[in-house]
């Protein structure tokens, strides 16, 4: 079955900064209202839980890189699952993480732009070749409703670990411009990690 051979797009995020140190715990919450450890259970059902690294462990050159990333990946994988998707609901949910994620790492570059920063990875990053992974196994994936259910379950997943990773993102972050932008976004990507829950559960 294609769930067991589960596509990993909240492991490729995970994978981020996977290097750079992680720590075991509960994600926990921040000012912005993001309700990480209310969806953390989700996560112990793929198996792909990754805690942020240590605040200390991240720049804003390294905040930067992730997010970019991790916007990078969502919106390219959407774009799979437009044209492979066979559900509605997840056509339409794909077609939205195209528009948002797109639309979040062009604003996230012309900030790193104006702020004169520029991206790096954390130490020993390995996120280009596990998203290069992702890519692969959505693209050679078949339609049909176990694709549909694989990158819903992913979805859930990997906005649960985005929402963890803008946490500790804007606790680490030391440009005032670059917290604010994270807490600005972070609403988007919680309404994406609610209506992600809404579709996977039609789909049990």
């Amino acid at each position: 079955m294609l769930r067991s051979k589960h596509y990993g797009i909240g492991l490729a995020l995970g994978a981020i900064f996977a290097a750079s140190g992680c720590s075991g715990g509960d994600a926990g919450t921040s000012d912005t209202g993001m309700g990480v450890s209310d969806t953390g259970a989700m996560m112990g059902d793929t198996g792909m839980a990754m805690a942020p690294p240590p605040l200390a462990a991240l720049t804003d050159a390294n905040i930067v890189y992730v997010l970019d990333q991790s916007n990078l990946l969502d919106s390219a994988s959407g774009a799979i699952a437009v044209t492979k998707g066979t559900n509605s609901e997840v056509r339409e949910f794909a077609r939205m993480m195209m528009r948002d994620h797109h639309a979040l790492r062009r604003d996230g570059q012309a900030l790193a732009k104006k702020l004169a920063v520029t991206p790096a990875p954390p130490g020993g990053d390995n996120s280009k070749a596990e998203s290069d992974r992702v890519m692969s196994m959505l693209n050679n994936a078949a339609k049909g409703r176990d694709f549909d259910k694989a990158y819903i379950d992913d979805q859930v997943t990997y906005h649960v670990n985005l929402l963890a990773t803008a946490t500790t993102a804007m606790a680490a972050a030391q440009n005032p411009e670059l917290k604010n932008f994270i807490q600005k976004a972070a609403p988007s990507v919680q309404a994406h990690l609610d209506r992600a829950q809404a579709i996977q559960r039609t789909l049990q």
